[in-house]
Protein backbone atom coordinates (compact mmCIF):
# COMPACT_ATOMS: atom_id res chain seq x y z
CA UNK A 1 0.00 0.00 0.00
CA UNK A 2 2.85 2.38 0.84
CA UNK A 3 4.53 1.73 -2.52
CA UNK A 4 1.32 2.53 -4.37
CA UNK A 5 0.98 5.79 -2.44
CA UNK A 6 4.57 6.82 -3.19
CA UNK A 7 4.17 6.09 -6.90
CA UNK A 8 0.90 8.02 -6.99
CA UNK A 9 2.54 10.98 -5.21
CA UNK A 10 5.45 11.06 -7.66
CA UNK A 11 3.03 10.90 -10.59
CA UNK A 12 0.97 13.81 -9.28
CA UNK A 13 3.92 15.86 -8.01
CA UNK A 14 7.00 14.91 -10.12
CA UNK A 15 10.38 15.86 -8.71
CA UNK A 16 12.30 18.55 -10.65
CA UNK A 17 15.49 16.55 -11.08
CA UNK A 18 17.99 17.99 -13.56
CA UNK A 19 19.47 15.60 -16.10
CA UNK A 20 22.78 17.45 -15.83
CA UNK A 21 25.55 17.47 -13.22
CA UNK A 22 25.91 21.25 -12.97
CA UNK A 23 24.87 23.17 -9.89
CA UNK A 24 23.98 26.07 -12.22
CA UNK A 25 23.21 25.72 -15.92
CA UNK A 26 21.67 27.73 -18.73
CA UNK A 27 21.25 27.47 -22.49
CA UNK A 28 20.50 30.70 -24.35
CA UNK A 29 19.67 31.56 -27.96
CA UNK A 30 22.48 34.01 -28.71
CA UNK A 31 20.44 35.94 -31.29
CA UNK A 32 17.29 36.55 -29.27
CA UNK A 33 18.72 36.11 -25.71
CA UNK A 34 15.81 33.73 -25.13
CA UNK A 35 16.44 31.19 -22.35
CA UNK A 36 16.02 27.69 -23.78
CA UNK A 37 16.88 25.73 -20.64
CA UNK A 38 17.95 26.68 -17.12
CA UNK A 39 18.42 25.43 -13.60
CA UNK A 40 19.49 27.81 -10.81
CA UNK A 41 20.66 30.21 -13.53
CA UNK A 42 20.35 33.37 -11.40
CA UNK A 43 22.35 32.23 -8.35
CA UNK A 44 25.65 34.13 -8.02
CA UNK A 45 28.85 32.12 -7.47
CA UNK A 46 32.57 32.26 -8.14
CA UNK A 47 33.22 31.92 -11.87
CA UNK A 48 37.02 31.43 -12.16
CA UNK A 49 38.62 31.94 -15.59
CA UNK A 50 35.45 32.37 -17.64
CA UNK A 51 35.91 35.94 -16.31
CA UNK A 52 38.44 36.32 -19.12
CA UNK A 53 35.62 36.60 -21.65
CA UNK A 54 34.99 40.11 -20.31
CA UNK A 55 38.72 40.89 -20.31
CA UNK A 56 38.97 39.86 -23.95
CA UNK A 57 35.91 41.66 -25.35
CA UNK A 58 36.72 44.84 -23.42
CA UNK A 59 40.27 44.91 -24.81
CA UNK A 60 38.94 44.34 -28.34
CA UNK A 61 36.53 47.26 -28.01
CA UNK A 62 38.92 49.72 -26.39
CA UNK A 63 42.29 49.07 -28.07
CA UNK A 64 43.96 48.31 -31.39
CA UNK A 65 44.78 44.59 -31.47
CA UNK A 66 47.86 45.28 -33.58
CA UNK A 67 49.34 47.59 -30.94
CA UNK A 68 52.51 46.56 -29.11
CA UNK A 69 52.43 45.75 -25.40
CA UNK A 70 55.47 45.75 -23.12
CA UNK A 71 54.59 43.89 -19.89
CA UNK A 72 55.68 45.57 -16.66
CA UNK A 73 56.47 44.13 -13.23
CA UNK A 74 52.71 43.77 -12.71
CA UNK A 75 52.81 40.35 -14.41
CA UNK A 76 55.07 39.06 -11.61
CA UNK A 77 51.98 39.02 -9.39
CA UNK A 78 50.51 36.30 -11.60
CA UNK A 79 50.16 32.71 -10.45
CA UNK A 80 48.32 29.64 -11.69
CA UNK A 81 47.99 29.10 -15.45
CA UNK A 82 50.15 31.36 -17.61
CA UNK A 83 51.76 31.83 -20.99
CA UNK A 84 55.06 32.80 -19.34
CA UNK A 85 55.67 36.21 -20.87
CA UNK A 86 58.52 38.25 -19.46
CA UNK A 87 58.89 41.80 -18.19
CA UNK A 88 60.06 44.07 -21.04
CA UNK A 89 59.17 41.60 -23.78
CA UNK A 90 57.42 43.21 -26.76
CA UNK A 91 54.29 41.40 -27.90
CA UNK A 92 51.15 42.36 -29.84
CA UNK A 93 47.91 42.80 -27.94
CA UNK A 94 46.26 40.36 -30.35
CA UNK A 95 48.77 37.66 -29.38
CA UNK A 96 48.16 38.30 -25.69
CA UNK A 97 44.43 37.84 -26.30
CA UNK A 98 45.05 34.46 -27.91
CA UNK A 99 47.21 33.49 -24.93
CA UNK A 100 44.45 34.72 -22.63
CA UNK A 101 41.64 32.73 -24.23
CA UNK A 102 43.40 29.60 -25.51
CA UNK A 103 45.74 28.97 -22.54
CA UNK A 104 43.96 31.02 -19.86
CA UNK A 105 47.11 33.03 -19.19
CA UNK A 106 46.76 34.94 -15.92
CA UNK A 107 49.96 36.85 -16.73
CA UNK A 108 48.40 37.81 -20.08
CA UNK A 109 45.27 39.03 -18.25
CA UNK A 110 47.33 41.38 -16.05
CA UNK A 111 49.37 42.69 -18.99
CA UNK A 112 46.20 43.33 -21.03
CA UNK A 113 44.43 45.04 -18.13
CA UNK A 114 47.34 47.36 -17.42
CA UNK A 115 47.81 48.24 -21.09
CA UNK A 116 44.14 48.86 -21.88
CA UNK A 117 43.06 50.43 -18.59
CA UNK A 118 46.24 52.28 -17.63
CA UNK A 119 46.34 50.12 -14.50
CA UNK A 120 44.61 46.94 -13.36
CA UNK A 121 42.28 48.70 -10.91
CA UNK A 122 40.90 51.03 -13.58
CA UNK A 123 40.44 48.13 -16.01
CA UNK A 124 38.40 46.24 -13.41
CA UNK A 125 36.22 49.31 -13.00
CA UNK A 126 35.65 49.28 -16.77
CA UNK A 127 34.76 45.56 -16.58
CA UNK A 128 32.01 46.24 -14.07
CA UNK A 129 30.70 49.22 -16.03
CA UNK A 130 30.53 47.07 -19.17
CA UNK A 131 28.75 44.31 -17.28
CA UNK A 132 26.01 46.71 -16.18
CA UNK A 133 25.64 48.17 -19.67
CA UNK A 134 24.82 44.78 -21.22
CA UNK A 135 22.38 43.75 -18.48
CA UNK A 136 24.59 41.66 -16.17
CA UNK A 137 22.80 42.59 -12.94
CA UNK A 138 24.34 40.02 -10.59
CA UNK A 139 28.01 40.21 -11.53
CA UNK A 140 31.02 41.67 -9.75
CA UNK A 141 34.60 41.62 -11.04
CA UNK A 142 37.57 42.25 -8.74
CA UNK A 143 40.31 41.24 -11.21
CA UNK A 144 40.79 40.48 -14.94
CA UNK A 145 41.67 36.77 -14.57
CA UNK A 146 39.20 35.11 -12.18
CA UNK A 147 41.47 33.78 -9.45
CA UNK A 148 40.40 34.28 -5.83
CA UNK A 149 42.55 36.47 -3.58
CA UNK A 150 44.17 35.30 -0.32
CA UNK A 151 40.86 35.82 1.49
CA UNK A 152 39.03 33.57 -0.97
CA UNK A 153 37.21 36.47 -2.63
CA UNK A 154 36.92 36.36 -6.42
CA UNK A 155 34.84 37.33 -9.41
CA UNK A 156 31.19 36.36 -9.02
CA UNK A 157 28.39 36.05 -11.55
CA UNK A 158 25.45 33.91 -12.56
CA UNK A 159 24.99 31.44 -15.39
CA UNK A 160 22.42 33.84 -16.87
CA UNK A 161 24.75 36.85 -16.75
CA UNK A 162 27.60 34.89 -18.31
CA UNK A 163 25.29 33.69 -21.10
CA UNK A 164 24.44 37.33 -21.79
CA UNK A 165 28.16 38.15 -21.91
CA UNK A 166 28.94 35.22 -24.19
CA UNK A 167 26.10 36.21 -26.56
CA UNK A 168 27.32 39.80 -26.60
CA UNK A 169 30.98 38.90 -27.18
CA UNK A 170 30.14 36.55 -30.06
CA UNK A 171 28.84 39.52 -32.04
CA UNK A 172 32.47 40.65 -32.37
CA UNK A 173 34.21 39.10 -35.38
CA UNK A 174 37.71 39.11 -33.88
CA UNK A 175 36.45 37.58 -30.65
CA UNK A 176 34.77 34.78 -32.63
CA UNK A 177 38.01 34.20 -34.51
CA UNK A 178 40.05 33.96 -31.30
CA UNK A 179 37.79 31.62 -29.32
CA UNK A 180 37.19 29.41 -32.36
CA UNK A 181 40.92 28.83 -32.94
CA UNK A 182 42.28 25.37 -32.04
CA UNK A 183 45.99 26.20 -32.33
CA UNK A 184 47.88 29.49 -32.57
CA UNK A 185 51.50 30.55 -33.06
CA UNK A 186 52.66 33.94 -31.75
CA UNK A 187 55.99 35.73 -32.02
CA UNK A 188 57.25 38.35 -29.59
CA UNK A 189 60.51 40.29 -29.57
CA UNK A 190 62.26 37.39 -27.83
CA UNK A 191 60.24 34.18 -28.31
CA UNK A 192 57.93 32.09 -30.44
CA UNK A 193 54.87 30.64 -28.72
CA UNK A 194 52.65 27.77 -29.82
CA UNK A 195 49.34 27.34 -28.00
CA UNK A 196 46.61 24.69 -28.15
CA UNK A 197 43.11 25.68 -27.08
CA UNK A 198 42.05 24.17 -23.73
CA UNK A 199 38.43 24.13 -24.89
CA UNK A 200 38.00 20.45 -25.80
CA UNK A 201 34.58 21.16 -27.29
CA UNK A 202 36.31 22.48 -30.42
CA UNK A 203 37.84 19.05 -30.99
CA UNK A 204 35.09 16.78 -29.76
CA UNK A 205 31.90 18.48 -30.95
CA UNK A 206 31.48 19.31 -34.62
CA UNK A 207 29.14 22.28 -34.07
CA UNK A 208 31.24 24.01 -31.39
CA UNK A 209 32.35 27.55 -32.25
CA UNK A 210 34.07 28.82 -29.10
CA UNK A 211 33.91 29.44 -25.38
CA UNK A 212 36.12 29.52 -22.30
CA UNK A 213 37.09 27.05 -19.59
CA UNK A 214 37.62 27.82 -15.91
CA UNK A 215 38.69 26.12 -12.68
CA UNK A 216 39.74 26.98 -9.15
CA UNK A 217 39.49 24.84 -6.01
CA UNK A 218 36.68 27.05 -4.70
CA UNK A 219 34.75 27.68 -7.93
CA UNK A 220 35.30 24.14 -9.26
CA UNK A 221 34.79 23.55 -13.00
CA UNK A 222 33.16 26.40 -14.93
CA UNK A 223 32.54 26.39 -18.66
CA UNK A 224 31.09 28.70 -21.28
CA UNK A 225 30.65 27.22 -24.75
CA UNK A 226 28.99 28.21 -28.01
CA UNK A 227 27.70 26.11 -30.90
CA UNK A 228 25.87 26.74 -34.19
CA UNK A 229 23.87 24.49 -36.48
CA UNK A 230 21.48 25.42 -39.30
CA UNK A 231 21.24 29.08 -38.19
CA UNK A 232 20.64 28.02 -34.57
CA UNK A 233 23.22 29.79 -32.41
CA UNK A 234 23.34 28.73 -28.77
CA UNK A 235 25.56 29.40 -25.76
CA UNK A 236 25.64 27.16 -22.68
CA UNK A 237 27.08 28.09 -19.29
CA UNK A 238 27.69 25.69 -16.41
CA UNK A 239 29.04 26.49 -12.95
CA UNK A 240 30.46 23.76 -10.71
CA UNK A 241 29.92 20.93 -13.17
CA UNK A 242 32.17 17.86 -12.89
CA UNK A 243 30.76 16.50 -16.15
CA UNK A 244 30.73 19.72 -18.15
CA UNK A 245 31.98 18.49 -21.56
CA UNK A 246 29.32 15.77 -21.79
CA UNK A 247 26.59 17.98 -20.32
CA UNK A 248 27.19 20.71 -22.88
CA UNK A 249 27.22 18.31 -25.83
CA UNK A 250 24.12 16.51 -24.60
CA UNK A 251 22.16 19.73 -24.08
CA UNK A 252 23.17 21.10 -27.50
CA UNK A 253 21.93 17.95 -29.20
CA UNK A 254 18.65 18.06 -27.27
CA UNK A 255 18.04 21.70 -28.21
CA UNK A 256 19.07 21.35 -31.85
CA UNK A 257 16.46 18.59 -32.15
CA UNK A 258 13.76 20.45 -30.24
CA UNK A 259 13.96 23.75 -32.14
CA UNK A 260 13.68 24.75 -35.80
CA UNK A 261 15.26 27.82 -37.36
CA UNK A 262 12.76 29.85 -39.39
CA UNK A 263 13.82 32.55 -41.85
CA UNK A 264 11.32 35.33 -41.20
CA UNK A 265 12.91 38.16 -43.21
CA UNK A 266 15.28 37.79 -46.17
CA UNK A 267 17.91 40.39 -47.04
CA UNK A 268 17.68 39.77 -50.81
CA UNK A 269 13.95 40.42 -51.05
CA UNK A 270 13.57 42.91 -48.20
CA UNK A 271 10.59 45.20 -48.68
CA UNK A 272 8.15 47.05 -46.43
CA UNK A 273 4.68 47.10 -47.96
CA UNK A 274 3.05 50.53 -48.35
CA UNK A 275 6.24 52.33 -47.24
CA UNK A 276 6.48 55.63 -49.13
CA UNK A 277 8.66 57.94 -47.04
CA UNK A 278 11.93 56.50 -48.41
CA UNK A 279 10.42 55.65 -51.82
CA UNK A 280 13.23 57.41 -53.70
CA UNK A 281 15.89 55.33 -51.96
CA UNK A 282 16.34 51.67 -51.01
CA UNK A 283 15.79 50.21 -47.56
CA UNK A 284 17.77 47.09 -46.68
CA UNK A 285 18.97 44.78 -43.90
CA UNK A 286 22.46 43.30 -43.77
CA UNK A 287 21.62 39.66 -43.04
CA UNK A 288 18.72 37.24 -43.29
CA UNK A 289 16.81 37.14 -40.00
CA UNK A 290 16.17 33.72 -38.47
CA UNK A 291 14.26 32.82 -35.31
CA UNK A 292 14.63 29.65 -33.23
CA UNK A 293 11.21 28.24 -32.36
CA UNK A 294 9.51 24.97 -31.57
CA UNK A 295 7.07 23.55 -34.11
CA UNK A 296 4.01 24.69 -32.14
CA UNK A 297 5.36 28.25 -31.90
CA UNK A 298 5.67 28.99 -35.61
CA UNK A 299 2.15 30.42 -35.80
CA UNK A 300 3.02 32.90 -33.05
CA UNK A 301 5.72 34.71 -35.08
CA UNK A 302 4.94 38.25 -36.21
CA UNK A 303 6.99 41.04 -37.82
CA UNK A 304 6.85 44.76 -37.04
CA UNK A 305 8.75 47.55 -38.79
CA UNK A 306 9.66 50.83 -37.08
CA UNK A 307 11.00 53.62 -39.31
CA UNK A 308 12.38 57.02 -38.33
CA UNK A 309 11.12 59.70 -40.71
CA UNK A 310 14.38 61.60 -40.98
CA UNK A 311 14.61 64.71 -43.14
CA UNK A 312 18.38 64.42 -43.44
CA UNK A 313 20.32 61.20 -43.68
CA UNK A 314 23.49 59.86 -45.25
CA UNK A 315 24.00 56.84 -47.44
CA UNK A 316 23.86 53.60 -45.39
CA UNK A 317 22.50 55.30 -42.26
CA UNK A 318 20.32 53.33 -39.84
CA UNK A 319 16.75 54.60 -40.25
CA UNK A 320 14.74 52.04 -38.31
CA UNK A 321 14.49 48.48 -37.07
CA UNK A 322 12.78 45.18 -37.69
CA UNK A 323 11.17 43.63 -34.62
CA UNK A 324 10.38 39.93 -34.59
CA UNK A 325 7.82 38.92 -31.98
CA UNK A 326 6.82 35.59 -30.54
CA UNK A 327 3.30 36.27 -29.33
CA UNK A 328 3.76 39.61 -27.53
CA UNK A 329 7.47 39.21 -26.73
CA UNK A 330 10.18 40.74 -28.94
CA UNK A 331 12.73 37.98 -29.57
CA UNK A 332 14.84 39.58 -32.32
CA UNK A 333 15.61 43.14 -33.34
CA UNK A 334 17.72 44.19 -36.33
CA UNK A 335 18.63 47.53 -37.91
CA UNK A 336 17.14 48.84 -41.17
CA UNK A 337 19.53 50.81 -43.38
CA UNK A 338 18.93 53.19 -46.26
CA UNK A 339 20.88 53.20 -49.54
CA UNK A 340 20.64 56.49 -51.42
CA UNK A 341 20.27 56.53 -55.17
CA UNK A 342 23.57 57.07 -56.95
CA UNK A 343 22.61 60.51 -58.24
CA UNK A 344 21.75 61.63 -54.70
CA UNK A 345 25.15 60.48 -53.46
CA UNK A 346 26.82 62.50 -56.24
CA UNK A 347 24.77 65.59 -55.35
CA UNK A 348 25.74 65.27 -51.70
CA UNK A 349 29.37 64.83 -52.63
CA UNK A 350 29.40 67.99 -54.78
CA UNK A 351 27.57 69.98 -52.11
CA UNK A 352 30.10 68.88 -49.47
CA UNK A 353 32.94 69.96 -51.78
CA UNK A 354 31.37 73.41 -52.23
CA UNK A 355 30.96 73.79 -48.47
CA UNK A 356 34.57 72.69 -48.04
CA UNK A 357 35.79 75.38 -50.45
CA UNK A 358 34.01 78.10 -48.45
CA UNK A 359 35.39 76.75 -45.18
CA UNK A 360 38.87 76.68 -46.66
CA UNK A 361 38.62 80.32 -47.69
Amino acid sequence: MKKVFVLLFLFLFPLNVSAYSARNIIAMDMDSKRVLYESNANDAHLIASISKIMTCILALELSDVESEVIPSNTILKSFGSGIYIEVGEKIKLKDLLYGLMLRSGNDAALAIAEYVGGNVENFVKLMNEKAKSIGMKNTNFINPHGLENKDGVGNTSTAYDMALLSSYAMQNETYREIVGTKQYVAKSSTKTYSWMNKNKMLKTYEYATGGKTGFTEKARRTLVSTASKDHKNITIVTLNDPNDWDDHKSLYETLFRAYDSVKVVGKDDFKIDKETYYKNDTLYIKEDIYVMVKENEKEDISIAYELDKRKEYQNNDVVGKVKIKLKDQVVREEAIFVAKKEEEIKKQSWWQKIIGWFKHD
